[in-house]
């Protein structure tokens, strides 16, 4: 099973390579551009190299976290090595696929949604750091996305703690007030949205119909995913997903979204005020607070549950964790490192959370200033509280193998929903089978 697994996230990663990697500019770089990795200086240094995606928020963090721990380990020399994330993925699968130990990272960034895929698909590749971490100091959902037979392997990382964000003053003028918001049903929103349009003629929310973001957040606020405990696909026997279905049906045909294509649209949505909420994860507020001109006017509230018993207000979306590779030559010194900094350290995470906009899923650093700071662009509201508060609500889940693949086979089936060409139970039924056909090839 596992060497099946393997096979399948090589061609998987190829073929995203393919797919995506002309449109994708970011070149490797290192701050000694060298990517190379386990080797020692002959002078005594100790050399880690770490591979991660994105300069303005993972490399640009682990530079501040490298800059702290090397001031006080000056014998540590520690090589950042930026890459797209598709080369990252497909690079670091390649090699491990291989059974070659040479050309790996001593640490990789993983994107939670992969993690369970790396560790079954590689036992043996990633060093347990279940005694070497104190894991009881980090958000519980998180923990459980990187671990696998009762043994903890990653270093988490940044949280996607998800929120429902909106325009206090469009909702006002609807006649809404702040609670109005707090710990309502998807159905309820839809319902405030319908007097927002009334009102103030804004949607209400931005609308991907083919994006599965949202289908994500509903899932996990009800402690659901795809699969079930085995890791078989759960869809036809699947309360929680029928209901985000259901729910992807009532938003489309509501009349209180404005429908988008992509992430510039949707970003661009909410910048112009053509919408008053959006629902996702953390990490927009950079995205949200890029429009000066609103600042004073947003708002924070919890994410809205479905209309099930074990919804609840509270839910994630994205996030990755730091990982060690067991061949690593100094392996002792990467596990410091990550120990120090990403499972130690207060004022790091403070100041990551002001100048990056990092949510930390270490709890201890969660009781710091920048956390409990008013905010004047949410009118004064302590929005990195309340979401450290969410948090600790979030629902466990293991995400499983093949997300993204579970992802794919719900979206390609929604159109057919939407027009009503299909019933919900129906296109439950052919997305499984769909997917259990890739899975099983």
């Amino acid at each position: 099973m596992r060497k099946l697994i393997a096979y399948i996230i090589s061609i998987v990663f190829v073929l995203s390579l393919l797919l995506t990697g002309c449109g994708n500019t970011s070149n490797s770089s290192s701050s000694n551009n060298s990517p190379q990795q386990n080797t020692s200086s002959t002078s005594g240094t100790k050399k880690i190299t770490v591979w991660a995606w994105d300069p303005n928020f993972n490399i640009a963090i682990m530079n501040d976290a490298k800059a702290i721990y090397t001031k006080e380990h000056p014998d540590v020399q520690i090589d950042v090595v930026e890459m797209a994330k598709g080369d990252l993925e497909q690079k670091l699968n390649t090699v491990l696929a291989s059974g070659v130990k040479e050309g790996l990272p001593d640490i990789v960034l993983i994107e939670d949604y992969n993690a369970q895929k790396y560790l079954q698909a590689y036992p043996g590749a990633f060093a347990d750091l279940t005694n070497k971490i104190d894991y009881s100091k980090f958000a519980k959902y998180k923990v459980e996305l990187m671990t696998i037979d009762g043994k903890t392997y990653g270093v988490p990382f940044d949280s996607g703690v998800t929120g429902l964000f909106y325009r206090r003053d469009i909702l006002e003028q609807a006649g809404y007030k702040p609670e109005d918001l707090n710990n309502i049903t998807w159905d309820q929103f839809i319902e405030i949205g319908k007097k927002v349009k009334e009102k103030t003629g804004k949607a209400m929310l931005g609308f991907d119909p083919a994006d599965g973001g949202l289908m994500r957040i509903m899932l996990q606020s009800a402690g659901e995913w795809y699969f079930d405990k085995n890791g078989k696909p759960n869809f036809t026997n699947n309360p929680a997903l029928k209901e985000a279905v259901i729910m992807y049906k009532k938003l489309f045909d509501s009349g209180i979204i404005k429908k988008v294509s992509g992430w510039n649209e949707w970003v661009a949505a909410f910048n112009k005020g053509d919408t008053a909420a959006v629902v996702t994860g953390a990490w927009i507020i950079g995205s949200i607070k890029a429009e000066s001109s609103q600042s004073g006017k947003w708002g924070l509230a919890p994410t809205p549950r479905l209309d099930i018993s074990n919804s609840v207000n509270a839910s994630n979306l994205g996030g990755s964790s730091w990982y060690v590779l067991s061949s690593s030559k100094n392996k002792d010194t990467a596990i410091d490192f990550l120990k120090e900094i990403y499972a130690g350290n207060n004022d790091f995470y403070q100041k990551i959370l002001v100048e990056r906009g990092a949510v930390a899923t270490y709890l201890p650093a969660q009781s710091g200033s920048a956390y409990s700071a008013p905010d004047p662009f949410f009118s004064g509201q302590k929005v990195y509280a309340d979401l450290s508060e969410y948090m600790k609500n979030i629902p466990p889940i293991n995400y499983g193998v093949y997300t993204y693949e579970a992802d794919a086979a719900i979206m390609g089936i929604m159109p057919d929903v939407y027009s009503g060409k299909i019933s919900v139970d129906d296109a439950l039924k052919k997305a499984e089978e769909q997917l259990k056909n890739q899975i099983n090839q």
